[in-house]
């Protein structure tokens, strides 16, 4: 709002009190319409009937909200997307997986109107908006503030985390990233013969570097199983990492 206000008051040039309210208030009733506009389109993208007035609105706030850079109404149209998928290969209701999912954090919109974490407060509002208690439940569990009550509400929790942690989906601090392939390298250095090794590929691939008098072939083998293990029981990461065992063995004669 403050953003489209400034900019229409900037370009009009004419700025003094009255028409900075009128401004606002304006810009204010057009987001207003166009929230609802996008819960409608979602649903109907979806094919996800008999959702309230209130209901696409507050779906339609998740277009202006974002979470570590990851649009969260792009974000809950994919979780619906994946759930339903998931429910129709498992045989479970396809409908209701979909329709949590697409819900699932509305609470994320309107948190600054109520107190606790945003599964719970989403999940008061789609009681408040008619939702049945299989999507209510779903929506409250979606992060374990509430024991799951059916397989739907699992299913959504694993849409939920592969829509957030697939590579690309959302950005990370310098800060995380630069501990993340730390982390990696710790962990190689942590076993026997290594002398060095380098987390390459944005932390996708760590490459070790053995000694040729520590390690013997077949141990390299073996070596690369144990750390590729161990980061899989330590750290947690999007995707797949790379884990490749170099052991050089230099042989060097003279012709004189």
């Amino acid at each position: 709002i403050a953003r489209l206000s400034l900019e229409r008051l900037i370009e009009n040039g004419r700025i003094h009190p009255a028409r900075i309210e009128e401004v606002v208030e304006k810009v204010k009733n057009e987001l207003e319409e166009n929230m609802l506009e996008e819960g409608e389109r979602a649903a109907f993208e979806l094919g996800i009937p008999g959702l309230s007035k209130d209901a696409l609105y507050h779906v339609g706030k998740l277009k202006y909200r974002s979470s570590y850079g990851q649009n969260v109404l792009s974000h809950s149209k994919e979780v619906a997307n994946l759930a339903a998928i998931m429910a129709g290969e498992l045989k479970l209701d396809v409908a209701t997986a979909k329709r949590a999912g697409l819900l699932h954090d509305i609470g994320k919109g309107s948190i600054v109107e109520g107190e606790g974490a945003h599964a719970i407060v989403g999940a008061e509002l789609a009681k408040k908006f008619g939702e049945n208690d299989v999507v209510v439940n779903i929506i409250a569990s979606h992060h374990n503030d509430k024991e799951p009550e059916s397989f739907e509400a699992i299913l959504v929790q694993v849409a939920d985390a592969i829509s957030a942690s697939r590579p690309g989906a959302r950005r990370e601090s310098l800060d995380t990233y630069l501990k993340r392939l730390e982390n990696l390298e710790n962990i190689a250095y942590g076993f026997k013969g290594v002398e060095k090794c380098y987390a390459i590929q944005a932390g996708r691939e760590i490459r070790v570097m053995v000694s040729n008098e520590q390690v013997t072939d077949e141990e390299a083998t073996v070596l690369a199983r144990d750390i590729a293990s161990k980061i899989e029981s330590e750290l947690k990461y999007p995707g797949i990492v790379r884990v490749t065992v170099i052991r050089e063995t230099r042989i060097v004669d003279y012709a004189r």
